[in-house]
């Protein structure tokens, strides 16, 4: 029985210690997954699987063309006249401009064929020429735009277009602003020690500033007056309101153009640079580079369209039974401006010259009210649609967390770079 027992013990021993130890083998989902892993394909910003790709990233030098970059690459001309042939409004080989971005993608191979040529249009906009079989393969795509919404702050030392410039700020911010307020500023009359404030969008490609988007609220003050500005749809528009949900745009904006400054005002009595004379001058002249947009002041027909020996090329618009206003030494006009057009407000419809009896480019504006000359600067006008009632909860919430915001953000003085921050980022595309 002893001898039984310790038999027993010693293959009990021998099994546990005496042989190489196993290991679990992997489980069919485990060795799909690892697979899988392997062999995940490289997919570029356009698309394209780069695993067996070369690819050269270049940009169009002065005076090159579709065949002068393809033919490089040995891509054979029946393709590039393929390419050529396409509806210029997916593809213009013509418009190729010097500067603008391109790739080629060839084969990782002795041949280094080209299979596949992108031509960026914008920054954005994109087009994929697939040259890999023997027809022609065409896509276009968009590269996704982020928006980071930026804060800043700026105080007036000359303009409002001045400080946002030295503060390294988009120009196309300083119109976007002045649009905001057209109504209630006029941006010829700004004052130093003015100040603003802004939380808007800033969009990027590639991490890549492309321009600006939209204001999402902005505060100015201006001559004692404290101006708020709130972006919001309310299901029926999309407009500017103040704290109240009163709306921003009234029926005509404050002046003709974005930025210059009054040469002249309206007066009883001025001296005349041309004759020599002192008689009435019932308008305001604003002084500005000869070709500045001159923009209609609000909605209206165009009733006049002439030459005149004083005011030179003249446009005359009726808004409505009361109110007309006049734009005169124009260089020009803009196209589809003609007697009988109608115009909408904030709409181009001329340019600024020196025709006529004038002494240097500017604009002689003027503004008739039930048929009589009047002073437009020290007119009032009530504001269009507030917000609607139904919605007017919704906008309460929305302004008050962004005027939190603006009255947070002081002033800054104009020797610091842009003041701007990044509050969240988000996707358009």
């Amino acid at each position: 029985m002893n001898r039984f027992l310790a038999f027993c013990l010693l293959v009990f021993a021998l099994s546990s210690c005496g042989g190489p130890e196993r290991t679990a083998e992997p489980s069919q989902t485990e060795t799909a997954f690892s697979t899988l892993e392997k062999k995940s394909p490289q997919i570029d910003e356009y698309g394209i699987v780069t695993d067996s790709l070369v690819s050269l990233k270049k940009n169009v030098k002065r005076h090159e063309t579709l065949a002068d970059i393809l033919t490089n690459y040995d891509v054979p001309y029946i393709k590039i006249v393929e390419m050529a042939k396409l509806p210029s409004e997916v593809f213009d080989e013509r418009r190729i401009k010097a500067g603008s971005n391109y790739a080629l993608y060839l084969s990782n191979d002795s041949a280094k064929s080209v299979r596949y040529f992108i031509y960026q249009k914008t920054p954005i906009d994109y087009i994929v020429f697939n040259l890999s079989d023997s027809l022609l393969g065409v896509t276009q795509g968009q590269k996704p735009i982020v928006s980071k919404t930026r804060t800043i702050t700026g105080t007036i030392e000359a303009s409002l277009y001045e400080t946002l410039i030295e503060q390294g700020a988009s120009p196309m911010l300083a119109l976007k602003l002045a649009d905001v307020f057209a109504w209630q500023i006029d941006f010829y009359g700004i004052q130093k020690g003015d100040y603003f404030k802004a939380i808007f969008e800033e969009q990027f490609i590639d991490d890549e500033s492309i321009g600006v988007g939209e204001i999402s609220a902005a505060y100015f003050y201006h001559n004692g007056k404290d101006y708020y500005a709130f972006d919001f749809d309310d299901g029926k528009r999309r407009a500017y309101y103040d704290e109240e949900g009163n709306s921003l745009q009234k029926q005509f904006l404050r002046a003709p153009l974005h930025f210059s400054r009054i040469s002249s005002h309206y007066s009883r009595s001025r001296f005349h640079p041309v004759l020599r004379i002192y008689r009435p001058h019932l308008g305001i002249d604003y002084a500005a580079p000869t070709g500045t947009p001159v923009r209609s002041v609000g909605d209206g027909v165009v009733v006049e369209k002439r030459w005149s020996k004083g005011g030179g090329r003249t446009l005359k618009i009726r808004h409505n039974s009361n109110y007309q206003s006049g734009y005169l030494h124009l260089s020009g006009y803009a196209k589809g401006i003609v007697k009988g057009a109608r115009v909408k407000q904030g709409q181009v419809i001329g340019y600024v010259g020196s025709t006529g009896l004038s002494t240097g480019p500017h604009l002689d504006f003027r503004f008739w009210k039930h048929g009589r000359l009047t002073n437009y600067l020290q007119m009032e006008f009530p504001p269009t649609h507030p917000v609607n009632p139904e919605k007017k909860g919704d906008f309460m919430n929305l302004m008050a967390g962004y005027k939190s915001q603006l009255d947070k953000l002081e002033p800054s003085s104009n020797d610091v770079a842009i003041a701007a921050s990044t509050l969240e980022d988000k996707r358009e595309f």
